[in-house]
């Protein structure tokens, strides 16, 4: 018999590994115990994402669903009238501007997500509701600091960036150890506690987000979004129309925040190497050495690849994979982050 539930039947198949794409492979392999909250909140936070991203629709409007998200997701009851509004406003005005089928899909089945995650329960809701909250906040956000238009805005100082991989990225890494915790007890290697796990989990998050945010600098920058901090670039004498002109200039200060997003993924791989569970270790070190493959790759991309965005290829990632699963040993991988790297 199937240890799946009927709504991970429905939703975490097709669905989650069309709007995952490499994490699917970390959610497939993590143990039972994990594998449901992990994945209903990872398709809750697409949805919000999708929602956020959805640039064609005012910011009002995406504001507006999010906290009505918001709301839903942290409701402890059911109030169909709240999600079916919610649900008629994606279907009206956010899933024809999907160019992704599977974002489209994604709205379309807001409701039945939800209702997955009204069938959780105990430390696994309250860590699923945890996660989110801060999330959708720093999505919000990102809207509020981007709004859009045409023109380049740029976030200003050094604790907005860390506030934002916090909040999108860092949180996750807190939610997964709090998991770990609840429904693994001897996950963890002995005398690591929650407090130790959650300080590496939350730089590792914040790591994996940096990577993601040096990868997209020229793609950022023709949405209108810079995440480098001003404060960063401007003793440089660079101004923000330069930096519209072509991101590339910031170079110099891309660099030092490369090394800063490879520093938070060591602390990723202290993360990892202090596991006990096999299983579970290898599906975290997944991305962390994706993670660590990405860092190789933007060191030795040119401008112009920096502008076109640079991507892990299919080879790389069953590389990853295959080393991942022959070295699976707190110091095999520690080798295989440093040959990746």
């Amino acid at each position: 018999m199937s240890d799946e539930s009927h709504h991970e039947k429905e939703l975490g198949g097709k669905l989650l590994a069309s709007v995952s794409r490499s994490f699917y492979l970390t959610l497939k392999a993590l143990p039972r115990e994990l594998r449901e909250p992990i994945s209903l909140a990872y398709l809750l936070a697409r949805t919000a994402d999708t929602m956020a991203d959805t640039a064609e629709v005012d910011a009002g409007t995406r504001l507006d669903c999010l906290g009505r998200f918001a709301l839903i997701v942290q409701y402890t009851g059911r109030d169909e009238v709240a999600e079916q509004a919610l649900a008629t406003l994606l279907a009206e005005r956010f899933c024809p501007l999907q160019t992704d089928p599977a974002e489209a899909a994604l709205m379309q089945r807001c409701r039945e997500a939800i209702a997955w995650l009204h069938t959780m329960t105990g430390a696994q809701l309250t860590a699923i509701r945890e996660v989110l909250a801060p999330i959708i906040e720093g999505q919000q956000l990102d809207i509020r600091r981007f709004p859009g238009g045409g023109a380049l805005h740029s976030l200003q100082t050094t604790t907005e960036l860390e506030e934002y991989t916090y909040l999108v990225a860092g949180c996750v890494g807190e939610f997964w150890t709090k998991l770990c915790f609840a429904e693994l007890p001897e996950a963890f290697a002995p005398g690591v506690s929650l407090e130790q796990a959650s300080a590496w989990g939350i730089a590792f998050g914040r790591g994996l987000q940096l990577v993601n945010i040096l990868r997209d600098l020229g793609k950022d920058a023709r949405l209108g979004r810079c995440y480098l901090p001003a404060e960063d670039w401007e003793p440089l004498g660079i101004t923000l129309e330069q930096v519209q002109d072509g991101p590339a200039v910031l170079k110099p200060v891309w660099a030092a925040w490369l090394q800063r997003a490879e520093s938070r993924l060591r602390e990723g791989l202290l993360y990892v190497q202090n596991l006990q569970h096999g299983k579970l270790r290898y599906a975290t070190a997944l991305p962390l050495l994706l993670g660590v493959k990405t860092i190789a790759h933007l060191r030795a991309a040119s401008d112009e690849e920096l502008l076109r965005g640079v991507k892990i290829s299919r080879m790389d990632v069953a590389r990853v994979l295959f080393e991942a699963g022959l070295h699976n040993s707190p110091e095999g991988l520690a080798k295989v982050f440093t040959k990746l790297g």
